[in-house]
């Protein structure tokens, strides 16, 4: 019989999309994309959580139009899922972060752009046309830089900020540790300019050059972070770098917040990334963010948190409605999208399946991991009994605890 028109013979699935990736990435890239805190077990939960739950189809219902868009941010997405803020895609591709936002603009799907990326803001929303794009934002100690990152992106037309609030310090990362990674020449953290012409601006771990060279420049433009000079608190100085700027221990609520929906103004949303519990939930509404995004930044921070389905429900119990509740974190197949979705998600994202179609063929690749979870999808809508997203629901599922036993929800 003959192959049906579209496929990739050689990738049918997100997993075979990572088996790819993992021959074509060095070592180094490898470890820093798919490594979580510690022993990696709330990375490996984050997949896990997927399997407790059964789908419940119904049958004799007209299938024959399924819709799988949604509205989001003004517009039409092609499906209840986006392409989530990963950092530094030019190491599973040269082309990077422009091509994600090109297979995004084909394929109707919003696109987030890490702060630390390798491609500017501006060059990615030139990539990304009229498609809808949102900016992953680390609130820096020192506010001038990330209120020039604010203007930039309201000038280039993006719709939100993700503010990344699980970051009061980093998790450890120890294959990074033993690996000393640092972003190799001749890429850089793009979006600081004003630390573009040091050698420390084109590194992740602590500012020290990719190269061995010892050079002046080196030695001169070298990151601190943070710490205490007596009772004063001591913010980090010299070129941004991700370990030296990234953790923020002073964010809160009260003072943050109201300071960050100031800068965005009218001409983007303010969100918060990162929320796991429904005490913080309750917390965001009542400080007017514009949305929620469950998530525990990909099993790399807190290693023992709950899995980001685990928190879904009491997020969404806490918020009902009057915020869109976002989630993150471990999905592999359009099944993943559908019962998060029926837990009370609005929309998910997903990070580390683009790294690896990114690997695997760059703009192509990344193409292929989305079209893959998009067929997935409509396949499970239409076969458990649903044309609409509005539709999916928790009367679609059942939980099987440890025992095997099935609960409905």
């Amino acid at each position: 019989m003959a192959a049906q028109q579209g496929h990739d013979l050689n990738c049918l699935t997100i997993k075979e999309l990572e088996q790819h990736a993992e021959q074509r990435m060095d070592k180094q890239t490898r470890d820093y994309y798919n490594e979580g805190a510690d022993d990696g077990s709330t990375l490996l939960e984050n997949s896990q959580a997927y399997s407790k739950y059964r789908i419940r189809p119904r049958v004799l219902r007209d299938i024959s139009l399924i819709d799988t868009s949604c509205s989001l941010f003004g517009a039409q997405n092609s499906l209840p899922m986006g392409v989530a803020p990963t950092a530094m895609q030019c190491l599973a591709h040269p082309d990077g972060e422009v091509a994600t936002a090109n297979a995004c603009r084909r394929a109707g799907i919003v696109m987030g752009l890490s702060s630390f990326a390798t491609s500017t803001l501006e060059d990615v929303a030139a990539a990304s046309g009229a498609n809808p794009r949102v900016l992953q934002l680390y609130l820096f100690e020192e506010r001038q830089h990330s209120r020039k990152l604010i203007q930039r992106a309201k000038a280039a037309g993006y719709k939100a900020v993700f503010l990344t609030v699980d970051t009061p310090m980093l998790g450890r990362r120890n294959l990074e540790i033993r690996n000393q990674f640092k972003l190799p020449k001749p890429y850089k953290i793009a979006n600081f300019p004003e630390d573009s012409s040091s050698a420390a601006a084109k590194t992740v771990m602590d500012g020290a050059s990719s190269d061995t060279d010892d050079t002046e420049d080196d030695k001169t433009s070298t990151s601190t972070s943070a710490g205490e000079d007596g009772r004063k608190r001591r913010p980090p100085s010299g070129p941004i770098s991700f370990h030296s700027h990234a953790p923020n221990p002073t964010l809160c609520w009260e003072r943050d917040i109201g300071w960050l929906k100031k800068e965005c103004g009218s001409e983007m949303q303010v969100w918060v990334k990162g929320i796991a519990t429904a005490e913080d939930a309750l917390l965001a509404v009542h400080h007017h963010v514009d949305g929620i995004v469950v998530s525990n930044h990909g099993g790399r921070q807190l290693n023992g948190a709950l899995a980001t389905l685990d928190a879904l429900p009491e997020v969404a119990d806490a918020v009902q409605g009057k915020i869109p509740v976002h989630v993150d974190g471990g999905i592999r197949h359009g099944t993943d999208i559908f019962k998060a979705l029926a837990l009370g998600a609005d929309f998910v994202w997903i990070g580390r399946p683009v790294l690896w179609g990114l690997s695997y063929k760059g703009q192509e690749g990344v193409e292929l991991c989305l079209r893959l979870l998009k067929d997935e999808f409509t396949l499970c809508m239409g076969l458990a009994g649903t044309v609409r997203v509005g539709e999916i629901s928790k009367e679609y599922l059942v939980k099987v605890d440890k025992g095997g036993f099935v609960s409905r929800l």
